[in-house]
């Protein structure tokens, strides 16, 4: 067993720390006068049954630490937002802006990719960690979303359980995480779906 500033340290890399840096472009996700993407809403994330959701403001440039498996391939005109529970659970989003649909399209697809692979390469980073994954189906809003979940084990014990999305809405693409302690049955995959359905729509 690990103490529990080491657990809390696996879990910042696993479940992704809600803190972050850069300067804020926008506050509570509206759209800027510039047309930045509107970003979720505390509301707007999967139900917890015992905390309020709290956010972030929207903050340019890649979070800090960058979430696992899609976080080497966020540029640095990253946009994101961070969100917490009282409890175990956080969230994030990020968006990028492309300079046109095709070069969106490229990077939602090296997205994919990653989170195809993402359980693989986490073990291959950590031998003291075990992954699975599960693909949940791409969901028909503007140009597809895609739903994946990962859960994680640790050899001391440590289980967590992740949800992402990758979605695109013409030169926007958008990703969102979503995880807490636990396994697959306590992933909230239905809601996660209208999160992420949310998420993409709020893109114009």
């Amino acid at each position: 067993m690990t103490n529990t500033r080491t657990r809390r340290g696996l879990l910042a890399l696993i479940v992704v720390a809600t803190a972050t840096t850069g300067v804020a472009v926008t506050a509570m996700g509206t759209a800027s006068a510039s047309g930045t993407p509107r970003f979720l809403s505390p509301s707007q994330l999967p139900p917890h049954p015992s905390s309020p959701w709290y956010a972030s403001p929207v903050t340019a440039g890649q979070p800090d630490p960058l979430p696992m498996c899609v976080g080497e391939a966020l540029p640095s005109i990253s946009v994101h937002r961070a969100y917490h529970t009282d409890l175990d659970a956080t969230a994030l989003q990020v968006t990028v802006v492309e300079r046109n649909a095709q070069r969106a399209k490229d990077f939602a697809a090296l997205l994919r990719e990653d989170l195809a692979g993402c359980a693989g390469s986490l073990m291959k980073q950590d031998p003291e960690v075990s992954a699975t994954q599960k693909y949940y189906g791409r969901l028909p809003v503007e140009e597809g979303a895609f739903v994946y979940g990962v859960h994680t084990t640790t050899s001391w014990g440590a289980s967590d359980i992740n949800l992402f999305s990758v979605g695109r809405d013409g030169n926007i693409v958008t990703v969102v995480r979503w995880g807490q302690m636990g396994s697959y049955r306590d992933a909230k995959v239905a809601d996660f779906k209208k999160t992420t359905v949310t998420a993409v729509n709020k893109l114009r």
